[in-house]
């Protein structure tokens, strides 16, 4: 058996194809952090926990683990390549376990707080990262390039647009009564009608405390407008008689 830590052996790592293959691999890396930057300007910009850097590491490290399977023969700095080994090369195999892996990082940026969910965007988007950086170290720069391109567009963009096509918007209203105040869903149902929005039954949830009642609903517009702004609601709901408490949010589930 050849020494393996000869000289002539360990040189091997530096030298012909081993060379040209690590210089292609830095080539792949080097365009997937600079798209994977791109991406995570847009989250950075807005203030997101998730900027440059981590789309940056996640489509880098996407791309490290897709392009090694391209060089098989180069494997351990080419000594598989002479044996008796059968050498496989499925990429499938590391795409599957890359885009099940960033699973659980899209899942950590995830979070719902009463009728809100945040982070569902960044999760998408990290996980476009991890799949630009499989498509970069697949080779296809051109695709990796344009999908980059169309994604950030639609993340800096794309609000916008969706704010100006027509919309039934859901605000979710608590109230808490005074302990002589009984709320009737009739008299909510009017209340959203004169307000331009609809009352949704199906969403009330009724609690008592302290001699108080608690209801919690969701309320959403009649037709293709935005109705009352969530300040103009909350006015609305100030002037209603025997409230004592209330808090009204963007429904957004």
């Amino acid at each position: 058996m050849d020494n393996l830590l000869a000289f002539d052996e360990l040189t091997r790592y530096w030298r012909g194809t081993q060379w040209q293959a690590n210089v292609l691999i830095l080539m792949h890396l080097l365009g997937a952090i600079i798209l994977g930057m791109v991406l995570g300007y847009e989250r950075a910009f807005h203030g997101r926990a998730a900027g440059m850097r981590t789309y940056a590491l996640v489509c880098a490290a996407s791309c490290a683990v897709t392009i090694i399977v391209a060089y098989p023969l180069q494997w351990f700095g080419g000594h598989v390549a002479g044996s008796s080994i059968p050498q496989f090369s499925d990429p499938t195999r590391v795409i599957q376990g890359v885009l099940t892996g960033i699973g659980f990082l899209c899942a950590g940026v995830i979070m719902r707080e009463g009728m809100n969910i945040s982070g569902l965007t960044t999760a998408a988007s990290l996980w476009v990262a991890s799949a630009i950086g499989i498509v970069l170290g697949m080779g296809f720069y051109l695709a990796a390039i344009f999908m980059t391109v169309m994604c950030a567009s639609l993340m800096m963009w794309g609000a916008h647009f969706e704010a100006k096509l027509p919309s039934h918007p859901a605000i979710h209203v608590e109230l808490i009564g005074t302990p002589a105040r009984r709320f009737e869903q009739q008299e909510m149902a009017d209340f959203a009608h004169r307000i331009g929005y609809r009352f949704a039954p199906g969403s009330l949830s009724i609690s008592y405390r302290d001699q108080c009642e608690e209801w919690r609903f969701v309320c959403t517009a009649r037709r293709n407008y935005r109705g009352q702004t969530l300040i103009g609601f909350a006015k609305h709901i100030s002037e209603l008689p025997g409230v004592a408490e209330y808090k009204v949010t963007h429904a957004r589930n």
